[in-house]
């Protein structure tokens, strides 16, 4: 099934965007749009959509990749995350992983998903291809950001948990499919979203 891009941007538009897409947002979206395409094709819209609701969530609405605290730089996403961390406001957080390690390297969170901890980098280094250990800033490249969402999503890189096991063969688990991503956090607002989205998805032009 091919999606009518016209339809799709006039709906999150109006639904999600509250009126008024930014160019940012417009070619994050595209992004994603474009990249699900090449690797997946136009199959059923709610993994999609679930794909784009994530993304929605994860980078406040901007759809570009963004550092963890939306800072603008990995120094003072780093400063924020120390200063919550001595608050006690990162209460399942053990062990401070954006703290630079003996190369210099940070692994805060990067992207269109928030990409943390070392060993994340290494698992989508050899999904994407791009060595993020070497250089764990590429993740903020959108290229590299669309393919870690989307195949890290469809292989499960992230908790174990893939689109497959939430949609497909005649199921829909909109609430479920936020563990693919961050256990139940904020699953009920992730769903409505990807509900919007499956709705511009699907829908066809006037």
């Amino acid at each position: 099934m091919a999606h009518n891009r016209h339809a799709f941007f006039d709906l999150v538009r109006t639904k999600l965007f509250k009126g008024r897409l930014a160019t940012g947002q417009v070619e994050g979206l595209t992004a994603i749009l474009d990249g699900w395409q090449a690797r997946v094709g136009q199959d059923e819209a709610q993994p999609l959509a679930y794909v784009l609701a994530t993304a929605f969530h994860e980078t406040a609405a901007t759809m570009q990749p963004v550092r963890e605290t939306l800072a603008s730089s990995d120094r003072s996403a780093i400063a924020r995350l120390e200063e919550a961390f001595a608050a006690g406001r990162l209460g399942s957080v053990k062990t401070p992983y954006w703290r630079l390690d003996a190369d210099g390297k940070s692994w805060l969170g990067r992207g269109l998903v928030q990409l943390t901890h070392r060993r994340n980098y290494e698992a989508m280094s050899a999904v994407t291809g791009i060595d993020l250990v070497a250089d764990p800033g590429r993740a903020m490249e959108m290229p590299v950001s669309v393919a870690i969402l989307i195949e890290g999503m469809r292989r499960g890189s992230f908790t174990g948990r893939k689109l497959g096991d939430y949609f497909g063969r005649g199921r829909t688990d909109w609430l479920g499919a936020r563990k693919i991503i961050n256990g139940n956090d904020r699953a009920e607002l992730v769903a409505r979203h990807a509900q919007v989205f499956t709705e511009a998805l699907d829908t066809k032009p006037h």
